[in-house]
C-alpha cells in the first residue's frame, strides 16, 4: 500500500499553514502542527492494520515527499517524534479542526501576546484541549523520552511555571528534581507532584535533599575549603537559586551581625519572598557538629528577633 495523495495534501496543508503562522512569531502553533501530524501518521497506520512494514514505509515516503517541497526538519526521525508525541499525548483531546481553517485566528490573536497570554488564547483557539500545550516542539520532544507518567508531567508544569528553557529543563532532569522531591513525599504528595508540579505550602516544600551543584565546575580535589565553595556559588548564583528553588532572593555574602558586642558573619544570606522569611547558610566542609548547630541556631534567633 503506498502513500496516497489525499493523505500527503493533509499533511502539506498543515505545514503550510503553520510556516505562515509562525513567520509571524507564533511558536505555540508548531507544537499543534506536530500533534495534528502524529495524528493523520497514525490513522494511516491503522488504515494500514498496524502492520510494522507499512508503518515504515509510511515515514519513508512521507519524510521524502516533505523534504523535497519544504527542505530540512521532517527526516524520518523527525516524524517518528510527530507520532510519538500523539500517542504520548492523546489524551488531550486532539484539536477538531486543522490549522488551515484556524490560522486566520491564531495571527490575530496570537502575534503580540506575552508567553502566559498565549497559552490563555491557546485555550480559546483550540476549545477541544483539555490541557493546552504551552512548551516549544524541542522541550516536547525531550519530554516525550521520559517515561514515567507522572514524572514527565511534573517536568512540563515546572517548564511552564519557572519558564525552563531547554537546557534547564534537561539540568533539572538530570539533577533527578522529581526523585529528590518525591524522597519527602508520601504517595498522596506524589500524585499530587504529577497533578500540580511543585506547591508550597509549608517550608519542607522549599527542601530539596540532596542540592545539586554540578554547575559550580569545581575541579576535582581531595579537599575544598569552605571560602572555595561559597566563591564557586557566588559566581553561578543564577544557577545556585534555580537549584534552590522557587522565590529565592540573594542578599549578601558574608553578613555581618554584632551579638553581646561579639561579630558574627553568615556565610549567605537569602531571602525567600513566598515564605517571606530569610534563608541563612552557613556551609561545613567537615562533619557537621553540635557546636555549629548550636551557632546555627543563634543566626536563626537573631534573625527572628532583630532583622
Amino acid at each position: 500500500m503506498k502513500l496516497t495523495a489525499s493523505f500527503f495534501k493533509e499533511i502539506r496543508d498543515l505545514v503550510l499553514s503553520a510556516r505562515a503562522t509562525v513567520s509571524r512569531g507564533v511558536d505555540l502553533v508548531q507544537v499543534h502542527t506536530c500533534f495534528e501530524i502524529g495524528k493523520r501518521i497514525v490513522q494511516e497506520e491503522q488504515q494500514g492494520k498496524i502492520r510494522a512494514d507499512y508503518g515504515k514505509q509510511i515515514l519513508k515516503e512521507l519524510s521524502a515527499k516533505l523534504c523535497a517541497e519544504f527542505g530540512r526538519g521532517f527526516s524520518e526521525d523527525s516524524l517518528t517524534n510527530m507520532r510519538k508525541f500523539y500517542l504520548v499525548f492523546k489524551d488531550r483531546q486532539p484539536i477538531s479542526e486543522t490549522l488551515s481553517r484556524k490560522s486566520k485566528s491564531v495571527r490575530n490573536q496570537l502575534i503580540t501576546k506575552t508567553s502566559k497570554e498565549k497559552s490563555e488564547t491557546a485555550s480559546r483557539i483550540f476549545p477541544e484541549a483539555s490541557s493546552p500545550f504551552c512548551l516549544s516542539w524541542s522541550h516536547y520532544v525531550f519530554l516525550i523520552g521520559i517515561r514515567n507518567n507522572d514524572e514527565r508531567r511534573f517536568y512540563e508544569i515546572e517548564a511552564t511555571s519557572q519558564n525552563w528553557t531547554l537546557r534547564e529543563l534537561k539540568r533539572q532532569f538530570g539533577s533527578s528534581l522529581y526523585e529528590r522531591l518525591a524522597l519527602s513525599r508520601d504517595k498522596a504528595g506524589i500524585r499530587q507532584l504529577a497533578k500540580k508540579g511543585q506547591m508550597v505550602q509549608k517550608p519542607n516544600d522549599f527542601l530539596k535533599n540532596p542540592l545539586v551543584l554540578e554547575f559550580l565546575g569545581l575541579d576535582e580535589q581531595t579537599r575544598y575549603s569552605e571560602s572555595e565553595l561559597e566563591t564557586a556559588i557566588i559566581n553561578q548564583i543564577e544557577h545556585f537559586l534555580l537549584e534552590l528553588g522557587k522565590g529565592f532572593l540573594f542578599e549578601a555574602r558574608q553578613k555581618r551581625f554584632t551579638f553581646d558586642e561579639d561579630h558574627f558573619f553568615v556565610d549567605l544570606v537569602f531571602y525567600n519572598r513566598l515564605l517571606r522569611s530569610y534563608v541563612l547558610i552557613d556551609l561545613k566542609i567537615n562533619k557537621l557538629t553540635h557546636q555549629d548547630l548550636g551557632q546555627m541556631q543563634m543566626y536563626v534567633n537573631y534573625f527572628d528577633r532583630y532583622v
